[in-house]
């Protein structure tokens, strides 16, 4: 039996052991990369450590570190009463705005991780406090970072046009870009309808119902026409389908100061392109050093487990792929004599190595693996690169990849664990479900040439 497929059925054991035993599969993750490493593929313990994804913990620690300091101080429970009033209360429209917002930051060439990392934890704070299903929300803010990275100027976007010009494919940015977002868009609409989307506009609607019936019967306020709210609460809570209740949040030296924080790390990491991870850290320790009496706690905040996951199945998958386990899929994908089934399976391989590393690394890796079988002009260029870049992209909401596991860390500490379960079922949903369906939209009507 080969080193690689060891390594794969080794792989397979620790989801498999890590499901049915009350154990951290990063943890089992990391003993297997060191066994695995060291003993089939005779690496060094320094070239297992090589894969731990250092620039991922620094994302994650310094992300809910700085998030865990302003929901402490109310930052976030102001900047959600803010996007309330925003939407007038239509609390059904948040998880498509959050979508946009992602997209639009991607779009003009800030990293996916980037976007999530500031968006979601205002996200998940918002789907808290509304009950809005986190999976729903999370989903959408990950698919919109991923649809926007597309576009010409977004980083996964230039990546995949650039290897196309580099091997002097036919390409065409148009359609890698509106099949990507329509792909993203289209995930996001099935997980909203079928994680509570329905409900939340059945709440607007009554909610709307309830203001108009409450202005109607409102008595008139003094010297105003009747029908019109008095000069107390009432027309703010009108204006929200009711949904604020309570007093808004005064923004008092503490909360101001974390918003310009918060505004430092947008500029920083979406114009300056700074590593996002340290400054967070860096905005969370000067927030600590000016006001300490709030600081207190914050550290046990971060989400470890979900740091020590992510870390050690990152560490696993990183080790295959220096070890060439992902070149030796791809060889023998290359050596299968059915054209539209090897397109598949390389559409196959790019979804499942990405759900749990790196799909830029991905997207610059297996679309020149796949050049030599594309020059053959067996199957549509075009079609086949558009459905290899959905299929490796849209699986970033596995709970794995740096995306879904911010999702997971910004999430409520009492649901973390059931939200990290839903987004895997979610993200093994995808990871086979979209290389299938992109294959068969973009691939199989261009038919073999």
């Amino acid at each position: 039996m080969s080193a690689e497929v060891i390594a794969l059925i080794v792989l397979v054991l620790v989801f498999l052991i890590a499901t049915i035993r009350s154990i951290n599969m990063g943890a089992l993750a990391l003993v297997a990369a060191f066994v695995v490493g060291t003993t089939v593929f005779g690496a060094t313990v320094d070239d297992v450590l090589g894969g731990f994804p250092a620039n991922l913990f620094v994302i994650l620690v310094g992300v809910t570190y700085l998030f865990a300091l302003a929901k402490t101080n109310g930052t976030v429970d102001w900047i959600v009463h803010r996007a309330v009033v925003a939407v007038r209360g239509r609390v059904a429209l948040m998880p498509w705005v959050m979508f946009a917002v992602c997209a639009a930051i991607t779009a003009i060439g800030a990293a996916s991780p980037a976007a999530v990392a500031i968006v979601a934890p205002v996200a998940m704070g918002f789907a808290a406090r509304y009950r809005i299903n986190p999976v729903m929300m999370g989903m959408m803010v990950v698919q919109g970072a991923t649809g926007g990275s597309f576009s010409p100027i977004g980083i996964f976007g230039a990546i995949t046009n650039g290897v196309v010009d580099q091997s002097d494919l036919a390409g065409n940015p148009a359609v890698l870009f509106g099949g990507a977002l329509g792909a993203c868009a289209l995930i996001s609409l099935i997980g909203f309808v079928s994680l509570g989307g329905r409900e939340l506009l059945r709440r607007d609607r009554e909610s709307a119902r309830g203001a108009v019936a409450s202005l109607a019967t409102a008595p008139a306020a003094p010297g105003g026409p009747a029908g019109t709210a008095g000069s107390g609460g009432g027309s703010g809570d009108a204006g929200t389908g009711g949904l604020l209740d309570d007093t808004a949040l005064h923004l008092d030296a503490q909360r101001s100061l974390t918003l310009v924080g918060l505004l430092v790390l947008a500029i920083g990491a979406l114009v300056f392109d700074l590593d996002i991870g340290f400054l967070a850290l860096a905005v969370a320790v000067v927030l600590t050093l000016i006001f300490p009496s709030a600081a207190r706690g914050a550290v046990d905040k971060i989400s470890w487990g979900t740091v020590l996951l992510v870390g050690g199945i990152v560490t696993y998958v990183t080790l295959l792929q220096d070890q060439g386990t992902v070149k030796w899929l791809g060889d023998g994908v290359a050596q299968v004599g059915a054209p539209l089934l090897a397109a598949l399976l390389i559409c196959l391989i790019g979804a499942v190595v990405s759900a749990f590393a790196s799909t830029t690394g991905i997207l610059g890796a297996l679309i020149p693996l796949a050049v030599p079988f594309l020059q053959t002009g067996q199957v549509s260029a075009v079609g086949l690169i558009t459905a290899l870049a959905i299929a490796s992209s849209v699986v970033d909401c596995s709970p794995f990849s740096t995306n879904g596991a911010l999702i997971v860390a910004n999430s409520e500490v009492a649901i973390r664990d059931d939200v990290f379960k839903r987004l895997m079922t979610w993200g093994m949903t995808i990871m086979v479900a979209a290389p299938v369906l992109c294959w068969l939209v973009l691939v199989v009507p261009g038919g073999v040439s």
